[in-house]
């Protein structure tokens, strides 16, 4: 394939697993920092990742540039592309439509890029889970607690957890052999991944990984893994593609037990009906006087 026709964000998706742990820290800098780093130097980039000028020049030939100087131009290109100004508003042009656009866009990558026997895999592991642990930190902490809560209510044991540093070794406590940990995390290497996966390892706990760039760093470490693709411009949630994706997952689960879905959701709706009606109850006795003395 041509690099030069290669986004910078394409070519660190491909790339990230192989470079050093520096050069890495440089390539994350770079995809989530783009726009600052156009007019930034190399000693300003190397003091926002706490390496080296050596090694942000280093990284940059690494993704296949001649030089930062040519990384640079590549990003401006990029950073121009998406924020062009949008086309006047108009049945083709309006906000919405290009909002609903991109969704749709988003939405068709993720279907190419999982193979049937991919989802298979993961739906597999997820209905033979003793425990489900699903894992997110900030907009991907929605989409953990959304996983949960959709399998409790087939009868699967499932929790959630947003939590980082000292707070999230309480809810790794209870993690065992036979349980399966689900990492909701799009691009961002986090060093509290590191340590669910280490853990999973230790206690026998299988692990499925949803991102949209981070499937080739943590491939051998992870049972499978399901890409979400990415937005460039942000205007639609990173979230998007994961809940679809877990929308049909927690669908694939349903279908290996549907009886027991069956009767979850029976005792889910007698439930709600019960305190629907003791929500309109009104006190209908009233309490015993007691008598005064004379």
């Amino acid at each position: 394939m041509d690099t030069t026709e290669l986004s910078l964000q394409d070519r660190i998706t491909g790339r990230l697993a192989l470079l050093p742990a520096a050069e890495r820290k440089v390539a994350e800098y770079l995809r989530n920092h783009g726009p600052d780093a156009i007019f930034a130097t190399a000693g300003q980039i190397a003091a926002a990742t706490g390496t080296s000028d050596a090694t942000v020049v280093r990284t940059a030939r690494s993704l296949g540039y001649t030089g930062l100087l040519e990384l640079r131009h590549s990003l401006t290109r990029q950073v121009v592309r998406a924020t062009s100004p949008a086309p006047p508003p108009g049945p083709e042009g309006s906000l919405l439509t290009h909002v609903f656009a991109e969704a749709t866009r988003r939405l068709a990558d993720t279907l190419r890029l999982t193979s049937a026997s991919t989802f298979d895999t993961a739906v597999d592991v997820l209905a033979g889970a003793r425990e489900v642990l699903a894992f997110g930190i900030g907009p991907s902490e929605t989409v953990a607690a959304y996983l949960a809560l959709r399998l409790r209510r087939l009868g699967r044991r499932a929790r959630a957890t947003g939590a980082t540093g000292f707070r999230l070794a309480d809810d790794l406590l209870e993690l065992a052999r036979g349980d399966v940990v689900v990492l909701y995390s799009p691009s961002r290497l986090l060093a509290e991944i590191d340590v669910v996966l280490d853990h999973a390892a230790a206690v026998g706990a299988r692990a499925v990984l949803i991102s949209d760039s981070l499937g080739p760093v943590f491939a051998d470490r992870v049972h499978v893994t399901l890409a979400a693709a990415h937005t460039p411009t942000g205007a639609t949630g990173e979230g998007l593609p994961s809940q679809v994706l877990t929308d049909a997952l927690v669908l694939g689960v349903r279908a290996k037990d549907e009886t027991r879905a069956t009767e979850r959701a029976e005792l889910l709706t007698g439930l709600r009906s019960e305190l629907s009606q003791t929500g309109g109850r009104r006190r209908t006795t009233q309490p015993p006087h007691r008598k005064e003395s004379p």
